[in-house]
């Protein structure tokens, strides 16, 4: 017998200001084992949505200066916020360095992302992570076109930019304080391709952990990551998330059905954003969603 991910999924309803109803879920979640029992709750487990991987290339080549130029993580400016970096051990070096990939930030750079993937995802053995195989399943070639591919597939253009509620949903998102860790224009620094070198991009992201609040948490450590941080998601394309994979789903869960949810589901550091939004009328909430659709 084979084990089984048993998921169910709770309905939580609310209520803006405006009395405009809405409702989120969360997800409830176990797993058996092909021998009937349940994981033992010593398991940490946590469920994830995969992420986008285009544009990858292009975050993999921002200097570490200027990501943290936003780290602040005693909040020393007092603003609430308090990014940092996932600091994550390489066993080669020997010493802790910065985190960029993966929804906690757990990958290095692209090419541990493609052998922690092949290995830990898929069970293929590589050049990096051979395990106890006498031979690596795949061999050197293909983990160096894997690592390309991945940093070289393109971000697409953005969508509805003759539309004005566009630019004005972007004002809303910059005034209610999404941009504090959604980073919109940042310059990418050196990198050995020189196709994503010294570019300006639109991201959307500061490439940073971030507490997210107990709602979100999957209480599952990682390096220096807690079980309530999360690295902040790049939005650029997001609008097409249901083109490109015939469903619509966001956060690290997939529980959010609509960008508004996920919105909603915003709390510890970004609480004061969450906040301001569901202050705002309705058609200034609509006006930010059609902004963020539009990237």
């Amino acid at each position: 017998p084979e084990g089984e991910v048993l998921l169910t999924w709770e309905e939580l309803p609310g209520t803006y200001p405006d009395g405009t109803p809405f409702s989120l879920r969360r997800p409830i979640f176990d797993v058996i084992l092909s021998n009937g029992e349940p994981l033992p709750e010593h398991i940490e487990r946590s469920l994830r949505l995969p992420p986008p991987v285009i544009g990858l290339g292009l975050l993999e080549a921002i200097s570490e200066e200027t990501i943290l130029e936003r780290s602040d993580p005693d909040d020393a400016d007092g603003d609430g916020i308090s990014g940092r970096p996932n600091m994550v051990w390489n066993s080669v070096t020997a010493r802790p360095e910065m985190g960029r990939f993966g929804h906690k930030a757990t990958s290095r750079n692209l090419r541990e992302q493609a052998v922690r993937a092949y290995f830990e995802d898929m069970g293929v053995s590589n050049p990096d992570m051979q395990g106890v195989d006498p031979a690596p399943d795949i061999d050197e070639e293909t983990v160096e076109l894997t690592t390309f591919y991945t940093q070289t597939l393109a971000v697409p253009l953005r969508l509805d930019t003759d539309d004005p509620d566009v630019p004005a949903g972007e004002r809303i998102f910059n005034d209610i304080g999404c941009e504090q860790c959604h980073r919109s224009v940042v310059r990418t620094g050196v990198h050995e391709l020189p196709e994503v070198s010294d570019q300006v991009i639109q991201p959307f992201t500061d490439m940073l952990l971030h507490d997210m609040g107990e709602g979100l948490a999957d209480h599952r450590p990682d390096h220096s990551a807690t079980g309530t941080e999360w690295r902040t998601a790049p939005l650029w394309a997001i609008g097409l998330t249901r083109t490109v994979s015939g469903v619509q789903n966001f956060l690290h869960d997939g529980r959010a059905r609509t960008l508004e949810e996920a919105i909603l589901w915003h709390d510890g550091e970004a609480r004061s954003a969450k906040d301001n939004f569901m202050g705002l009328s309705k058609t200034e909430r609509e006006k930010l969603i059609k902004f963020l659709n539009a990237l």
